[in-house]
This record gives C-alpha cells, structure tokens and sequence, in this order.
C-alpha cells in the first residue's frame, strides 16, 4: 500500500494506540470524579495538555481539549465573535479557510456581522498586506489559516499580527494551524495569536480528539452546548480521555520538525521531477509552500477517475480537501484556475513512513493511467 492523503488523516502511531487502549482498560476512570481511578485519569489528561503545550510554545491552562479540529474552529470563531459583538461586528478570514471556518463565518453573517473575505493570489497564498488592508478600527476577528490543507500555501503569522493589532486594536487573531501544528516549528507566543486549533487526526492520534489553544485573557463566549462545565466551561461533556492521552503520546512520538521537513522537501523534489516527465501535467506550487503538500492537475484525466484508478492499485491521494467530497474545490476556485484543472486536480500529502520507493510507485501508476486512460477517453 502507498498511503499518500496524510492531509486527510494519518495511520494512528503505535505509541498512541498502545496508549490509548491502556487507558481505556486501566485508567478508565472519569476524570471529574474525586477518587483515585478519576484522579489518574485526569492526571493522563494533564500529561497530555502540557506535551501539546511544550508542542506549541503555550502554557497547559491555555490548551482546551475539543473532539477535532472543525469544534476548535467553531468555539474559536463563533466564542469570540459573541463575545466582542457589541464592540464591533466587522470579521475578516480568508478565501481559502477549512469549511469549518467558512460555514462559521457564514453563521455570524446570518447573525449581522460584516464579513470580508481576502482572495488568494494566483498561486494560492494569502498576502499579508491584503490581510492588513481588509482590517478596520471595528474589527474584532481575523481568521487565517497557517497552512492551506489542498495547496500547502503558508501564512506568516508571527509577521503579520503585530500589523493587525496596530490597524485593529480590538481583533482576536485565530488560525487554523491543523495542518501545521507538529510538522513545522510554531511558537503562539512569539506569533501573537489568541487562538490555535489543532486536531489530533493530523498528527498520528485517533480520530475525535483536537484542541484549541486560548490565549490567557481572551474571552469566548459560552458554547450553544452546555453541561458538567468540563474544560473549565469552554467544552462541557466527560472528555475523550483515552484518545486525549492518546494525542499526547503521539505528540510525545513526533520527530524534530527539521527532520521532518528535510525528509518532505526531498520527497518533494523527487516527485516534482518526476511529474515533469508526465505529458499535460500542471502544478500548482505556492511561493512559500510546505514541503508535505503538492497539489497538480493532470489535464484531460478526472481527479475522480484518477483516485479510482490508483485505489485499485492500493496507491491512495485525494482530489484537494478530504472534506470537499467530491465538489468543486473552493480553494482552486479562488485561485482562479480554469475549471478543467479543476477537475483533474490531485492532492499528494506526505507523512512521516513515505519513501521514495512510494514517490516512484505513483509516478509509474500516473504514467500507465494517462497512456491507459487516455486512450479510453
């Protein structure tokens, strides 16, 4: 098997599962509960609060243990949007946000705020400036993604922020680092951002757990689901210990991020040459893009017929966000490209156990798929 759609989600590590079934027939205690198995299973909790913390630069207060990344983006965006509504109703994300961000966003737009939008360059990353610009003295979110899930498009937070709080003093900085968080170094103090979302799927831990980093002081309004109070009221509901400690283990599991990134960029490169050789092939490459996401267009072939045909030789990627299923990609839409490359458009996301050997296999099944294909059309 070629696993290459790490973007979607990654293989649960070992270290992880063995954690996660330790927990679950031993620890299995309720965290809020006072005798000794509650207090243990809390004590697993705590552990793995402060791996993400350490992780991201954060004090183990600020991390708030959600079930994925899309609950992180709705209490982020929506709690603080509330929360400073009678401050300002002028929000601003950008054009190329997870569908949790925009149908968040689309929320809030149904409730009176006034929503801009910033357009991506032709490449598919955001401008800094336009960021700036789209801000007014009445702006109380901002929203920008550190890493674009179909294009692997880069945003500089940590340069950007400092020119946001200048244009608007009363802004709550989110970003959606999901697809950042663990695979290239990132410190939110040093960064200047209130609010991070994470998700545990991402990053070799079971589906169902993720986090919101809050900065301390930054208000968020209560959530529409309320209960035992857990999470210190941001998140009530007995939390997914097993799976929490589970995302603490991976964490604990992760290489250096220089190790992984120089491991990505050579993969990278390998691939990128080997496209070259493939007639009709497009890529679409951010300037300053990650080296774990490389999304091109192979013209005149159906992203769908594509994946179909590379699954049947267990060899698996996707046609850009995971989450699209099936529908036009907003993001390629935004970037302007022309809706054939659209359609043929292919996401490789790498992971930490790829090879070249994986590189060489999807280049071969590519070149029989557009010979084979082709020829059936």
């Amino acid at each position: 098997m070629i696993y290459l759609d790490n973007s979607a989600t990654t293989a649960v590590c070992k270290q992880a599962a063995d954690k996660a079934y330790a927990v679950m027939t031993a620890q299995f205690g309720n965290p809020s509960s006072l005798h000794s198995l509650g207090i243990r299973a809390e004590s697993e909790m705590t552990e793995a609060r402060q791996q993400l913390a350490d992780l991201i630069g954060a004090a183990e207060a600020e991390i708030f243990f959600t079930s994925g990344g899309t609950e992180a983006n709705n209490l982020a965006i929506l709690g603080a949007a509330r929360a400073k509504k009678r401050r300002g109703l002028h929000i601003v994300r950008s054009a190329i946000e997870h569908p949790s961000v925009t149908a968040a966003f689309d929320r809030l737009a149904e409730e009176g705020f006034e929503v801009t939008v910033v357009p991506p360059a032709a490449d598919g990353s955001i401008n800094p400036n336009d960021v700036v610009a789209a801000c007014r003295p009445d702006t109380v979110l901002v929203s920008v993604m550190l890493v674009n899930n179909e294009t692997g498009a880069r945003f500089p937070m940590d340069k950007t922020a400092p020119r946001i709080r200048k244009r608007s003093p009363l802004a709550v900085i989110h970003t959606d680092a999901v697809q950042a968080v663990g695979k290239i170094p990132i410190h939110v103090g040093r960064m200047g951002i209130d609010l991070l979302s994470v998700s545990g799927h991402k990053l070799y831990a079971p589906k169902g757990v993720g986090a919101l980093y809050c900065r301390k002081g930054t208000r968020l309004l209560p959530p529409a689901a309320l209960g035992g109070g857990q999470e210190k009221g941001v998140r009530s509901g007995t939390e997914n210990v097993p799976a929490i400690a589970a995302f603490g283990e991976a964490i604990r599991a992760l290489p250096p991020t220089a190790e992984s990134l120089a491991r990505f960029t050579a993969l990278k490169e390998r691939l990128l040459e080997g496209l070259q050789s493939l007639p009709e092939v497009r890529v679409h490459l951010p300037l300053d893009g990650v080296p774990y996401v490389v999304n091109f267009s192979v013209m005149g072939l159906r992203s769908e017929t594509l994946i179909h045909f590379l699954a049947e030789r267990e060899i698996y990627l996707s046609g850009g966000s995971a989450c699209a299923k099936g529908h036009a990609s907003p993001v390629l839409t935004a970037m302007g490209l022309p809706p054939a490359e659209i359609d043929s458009a292919l996401r490789v996301s790498f992971g930490l156990h790829n090879t070249n050997e994986d590189v060489d296999g999807l280049l071969a099944a590519l070149r029989i798929a557009a010979n084979t294909l082709t020829h059936k059309r």
